[in-house]
This record gives structure tokens, C-alpha cells and sequence, in this order.
């Protein structure tokens, strides 16, 4: 196999995983607005509530917020700090990101899932659920969240490195 194979396969697995975080990503967002919407009907139209709901919304936000990340990586959204970079060559951008991804990205999230990881693995082992009585549970789940994507952020930021230059939109849009 050739060596175009390899790093072409890891980058359709990379775009897959990137349609299925973008797809959850809306999913959350829809249920996180209806949810919303209906626990304020709820509340100040019929005087009740559900700490379930709230829960279930709070679930909604907490993933979407984190799963949001890697895919506005993969889109090429991401916040450059420096103010003259788009005065800089394409050739300047490509190196700063692949530095930024070595020497930044894979450090900071891998330290955060090998941080996260006897915290998340204790909350599987007591199946953890909410702090309120009466909440949902799940929790386990929900922390299950920041380390799956802190790995997709590393998935992605590697895909970024290895994608050609023709393909990458922020490479395009300086172009």
C-alpha cells in the first residue's frame, strides 16, 4: 500500500467522524432550543417544572458546547491570535499551524484526557447521576463527553496537518 493510502484513509475517517460530531452538534442545538422553549412554557405559562428536563437541556448544552469545538476546527474556524497573519504567505500559515498543532494542540488535549481520565473512569463505576433529587441520570455519560472530544480534536488537528494545501478552506480563503 502505498503511502497515499494510509494518510488518505485516516482522512476520510476523519471527515466521517466530523459529519457524525456535526450531526450530533445539531441534534443537541434542536433538542437544546425546543427543550428551552418548553421548560419556560412550562414554568411561566402552567406554573410547573422538570428538574428531568432542565437536566436533559444541561446535557444538551454541555455536549454541544464541546463537541462544537472540533468541528469548527475541522471547518478551519479556528481563532488565529496573530494579527498579521493575513499579511503572511501560505507557506508562513501552514508551518504556524502544523507548530501550533505539534507544540500546542496534541499536548493540551491529551493532557486533558489523561487528567480527565480517573475522574470519568470513578463516574462509570458509581453510573454517577445528577446532584438534585429527582435529577437524571447519566452523568457518567455526559462526562464522557470532554475526553472523546479532546480525541477528536487531536484526530483533527492531525487531519489538518496532513490534508494538501488545495484542500484546506483557511488556505483557500488567503489564497
Amino acid at each position: 500500500m502505498t503511502r497515499a493510502g494510509p494518510i488518505s484513509a485516516y482522512l476520510k475517517l476523519c471527515h466521517w467522524l466530523d459529519r457524525a460530531a456535526l450531526a450530533y452538534c445539531v441534534a443537541a442545538a434542536l433538542f437544546l432550543t425546543g427543550a428551552t422553549l418548553a421548560i419556560v412554557i412550562l414554568r411561566y405559562g402552567f406554573g410547573t417544572g422538570s428538574i428531568q428536563f432542565q437536566n436533559a437541556a444541561d446535557y444538551a448544552f454541555a455536549s454541544l458546547l464541546v463537541f462544537a469545538i472540533p468541528v469548527t476546527l475541522a471547518r478551519g474556524g479556528h481563532v488565529r491570535v496573530e494579527v498579521i497573519s493575513e499579511r503572511l504567505s501560505p507557506r508562513y500559515i501552514r508551518i504556524a499551524d502544523i507548530l501550533a498543532v505539534l507544540i500546542f494542540l496534541i499536548p493540551v488535549f491529551g493532557l486533558m484526557i489523561h487528567a480527565f481520565w480517573p475522574d470519568l473512569s470513578y463516574s462509570w463505576s458509581i453510573r454517577e447521576g445528577a446532584v438534585e433529587t429527582g435529577g437524571l441520570g447519566g452523568v457518567y455519560i455526559v462526562k464522557t463527553a470532554l475526553p472523546l472530544a479532546s480525541a477528536l480534536m487531536i484526530l483533527q488537528g492531525l487531519a489538518m496537518i496532513l490534508k494538501p494545501a488545495e484542500k484546506r478552506k483557511d488556505v483557500q480563503e488567503i489564497l
